[in-house]
């Protein structure tokens, strides 16, 4: 068999994970791979040191599989992950980490902002959230408003088992979906409940297909 390198290696194992789960590699001092997930992406790059209050870190100093959430003030975003240390002869060389995006933070509503003041919103009767003119609007049963938080901190707080980011510009609750058509553009088109489109974008097609099964 011919040679295999370490990163095709790695690639191929990261393939049998969750199309939810990061993967990291370190050695002891810094990462010499990564790679990101749809859901959590910290924006890691072969490289770039092993940072203090990260779990890699902690797993190095412990020498001992480390599980736990790491909050925002590391990477700019939460995490839960899992490091384990790998030995060469007895002696640490560096740990694998599996970054796993965070759940909802016990929030049952989305507060939008209306031009009247401020409406709370049962996640349920949100259609979808939609980036626009840097803002973030979401559309809902009750109310058409706005929110502070970006579509990425949206993706990290909204229940992962209702909620789907299908394009940069949009998340959907898939308990909205009416029905998918196939578009040239967009590869996929969902026709929401509240009768409006929303476009599924070619890097977010299969792993919206794998999601929801079709």
């Amino acid at each position: 068999m011919e040679s295999i390198t370490v990163v095709s290696l790695l690639d191929v194992i990261g393939e049998l994970f969750s199309d939810e789960i990061s993967i990291a590699v370190s050695n002891k001092k810094e990462y010499i791979y990564y790679r990101p997930s749809k859901r959590v992406d910290l924006k890691i790059s072969p490289g770039d040191p092993v940072k203090k209050g990260t779990i890699a870190y902690k797993a190095l100093h412990t020498e001992q599989k480390v599980s736990e959430f790491i909050n925002r003030d590391v990477f700019g975003v939460p995490y839960h992950g899992m490091a384990v240390p790998f030995l060469n002869n007895g002696k640490i060389e560096g740990c694998v980490t599996a970054i796993f995006p965070t759940l909802t933070e016990g929030k049952s509503v989305v507060t939008l902002k209306t031009n009247d003041g401020w409406v709370p919103v049962p996640f349920a009767e949100v259609y979808y959230f939609e980036a626009k003119d840097r803002k973030t609007h979401v559309h809902s049963e009750l109310a058409l408003g706005t929110h502070k938080n970006s579509l990425q901190e949206f993706e990290y707080l909204l229940p992962k088992e209702n909620f789907i980011r299908c394009h940069r510009s949009f998340i959907v609750n898939v308990n909205q979906i009416k029905e998918i058509y196939p578009d040239s553009h967009s590869t996929f088109l969902l026709a929401m409940r509240n009768g409006e489109k929303v476009p599924v974008s070619q890097s977010y097609s299969s792993y919206f297909r794998k999601l929801l099964g079709f």
